[in-house]
Protein backbone atom coordinates (compact mmCIF):
# COMPACT_ATOMS: atom_id res chain seq x y z
CA UNK A 1 0.00 0.00 0.00
CA UNK A 2 2.75 2.84 0.48
CA UNK A 3 4.57 1.91 -2.52
CA UNK A 4 1.24 2.65 -3.83
CA UNK A 5 1.02 5.59 -2.27
CA UNK A 6 4.38 6.51 -3.17
CA UNK A 7 3.55 5.91 -6.82
CA UNK A 8 -0.02 8.03 -6.45
CA UNK A 9 2.39 10.40 -5.12
CA UNK A 10 5.06 10.58 -7.54
CA UNK A 11 2.40 11.12 -10.40
CA UNK A 12 0.21 13.57 -8.45
CA UNK A 13 3.65 15.20 -8.09
CA UNK A 14 4.27 15.26 -11.90
CA UNK A 15 1.42 16.16 -12.76
CA UNK A 16 1.34 19.36 -10.30
CA UNK A 17 5.34 20.65 -11.43
CA UNK A 18 5.76 18.69 -14.70
CA UNK A 19 8.41 16.57 -15.49
CA UNK A 20 11.93 15.75 -14.11
CA UNK A 21 13.17 17.68 -16.85
CA UNK A 22 11.87 21.01 -16.50
CA UNK A 23 12.85 20.53 -13.15
CA UNK A 24 16.52 19.80 -13.70
CA UNK A 25 16.19 22.20 -16.74
CA UNK A 26 15.37 25.19 -14.12
CA UNK A 27 18.15 24.00 -11.72
CA UNK A 28 20.62 24.09 -14.64
CA UNK A 29 19.31 27.41 -15.48
CA UNK A 30 19.59 28.29 -12.26
CA UNK A 31 22.84 27.35 -11.41
CA UNK A 32 24.13 29.21 -14.39
CA UNK A 33 23.07 32.35 -12.71
CA UNK A 34 24.34 31.99 -9.29
CA UNK A 35 28.20 30.91 -11.37
CA UNK A 36 27.25 34.16 -13.23
CA UNK A 37 26.50 36.38 -10.68
CA UNK A 38 29.87 34.22 -8.85
CA UNK A 39 32.08 35.48 -11.24
CA UNK A 40 30.81 39.04 -11.39
CA UNK A 41 30.90 39.15 -7.83
CA UNK A 42 34.85 38.14 -7.86
CA UNK A 43 34.99 40.51 -10.95
CA UNK A 44 33.78 43.25 -8.34
CA UNK A 45 36.21 42.31 -5.54
CA UNK A 46 39.21 42.02 -7.95
CA UNK A 47 38.71 45.79 -8.90
CA UNK A 48 38.00 46.49 -5.34
CA UNK A 49 41.13 44.68 -4.13
CA UNK A 50 42.82 47.27 -7.07
CA UNK A 51 41.07 50.14 -5.83
CA UNK A 52 42.20 49.36 -2.00
CA UNK A 53 45.89 48.68 -3.38
CA UNK A 54 45.75 52.03 -5.24
CA UNK A 55 44.65 53.54 -2.49
CA UNK A 56 47.35 51.84 0.30
CA UNK A 57 49.94 53.15 -2.07
CA UNK A 58 48.92 56.45 -2.64
CA UNK A 59 48.41 56.81 1.23
CA UNK A 60 51.70 55.21 1.49
CA UNK A 61 53.03 58.10 -0.23
CA UNK A 62 51.57 61.07 1.49
CA UNK A 63 52.51 59.43 4.39
CA UNK A 64 56.48 59.80 3.11
CA UNK A 65 55.62 63.27 1.74
CA UNK A 66 54.08 63.99 5.35
CA UNK A 67 57.23 62.97 7.07
CA UNK A 68 59.73 64.81 5.17
CA UNK A 69 57.20 67.69 5.51
CA UNK A 70 57.64 67.07 9.84
CA UNK A 71 61.19 66.56 9.36
CA UNK A 72 61.18 69.94 7.48
CA UNK A 73 59.12 71.87 9.84
CA UNK A 74 61.31 70.38 12.60
CA UNK A 75 64.44 72.06 11.28
CA UNK A 76 63.21 74.93 10.47
CA UNK A 77 61.58 75.25 13.89
CA UNK A 78 65.23 74.60 15.28
CA UNK A 79 66.71 77.58 12.99
CA UNK A 80 64.38 79.65 14.04
CA UNK A 81 64.89 78.93 17.76
CA UNK A 82 68.95 79.80 17.10
CA UNK A 83 68.19 82.57 15.28
CA UNK A 84 65.91 83.64 18.02
CA UNK A 85 68.59 83.13 20.84
CA UNK A 86 71.07 85.11 18.70
CA UNK A 87 68.90 87.88 18.32
CA UNK A 88 68.11 88.27 21.45
CA UNK A 89 71.99 88.32 22.21
CA UNK A 90 72.28 90.79 19.45
CA UNK A 91 69.78 93.30 21.03
CA UNK A 92 71.05 92.83 24.56
CA UNK A 93 74.79 93.98 23.06
CA UNK A 94 73.03 96.77 21.35
CA UNK A 95 71.11 97.80 24.50
CA UNK A 96 74.38 97.72 26.68
CA UNK A 97 76.39 99.80 24.36
CA UNK A 98 73.39 102.13 23.86
CA UNK A 99 73.67 102.77 27.57
CA UNK A 100 77.46 103.78 27.05
CA UNK A 101 77.18 105.51 24.38
CA UNK A 102 74.76 108.09 25.89
CA UNK A 103 76.60 109.24 28.14
CA UNK A 104 79.79 109.44 26.06
CA UNK A 105 77.70 111.22 23.53
CA UNK A 106 78.41 114.40 24.46
CA UNK A 107 82.17 113.99 25.16
CA UNK A 108 82.50 112.54 21.07
CA UNK A 109 80.81 115.62 19.86
CA UNK A 110 82.91 118.00 21.89
CA UNK A 111 85.48 116.16 20.56
CA UNK A 112 84.65 116.31 16.79
CA UNK A 113 84.37 119.55 17.21
CA UNK A 114 87.86 120.48 18.87
CA UNK A 115 89.51 118.36 15.89
CA UNK A 116 87.49 120.54 13.07
CA UNK A 117 88.79 123.74 15.14
CA UNK A 118 92.41 122.63 15.44
CA UNK A 119 91.90 121.53 11.84
CA UNK A 120 90.88 125.46 11.43
CA UNK A 121 93.59 126.83 13.19
CA UNK A 122 96.24 125.31 11.93
CA UNK A 123 94.79 126.04 8.10
CA UNK A 124 94.40 129.68 8.88
CA UNK A 125 98.41 129.44 10.97
CA UNK A 126 99.63 127.85 7.64
CA UNK A 127 97.88 130.20 5.28
CA UNK A 128 99.43 133.23 7.40
CA UNK A 129 102.83 132.14 8.01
Amino acid sequence: MSTALNMAGAANRENLLGSDSKTDNIINRASGLDNQGLVEQDEGLEKLDETVTSTKHIALAVNEELTLHTRLLDDLDEHVDVTNSRMQRVQRNLAFLNKRTKSGCACWIFLVIAIVILIVVVLVLIKYL
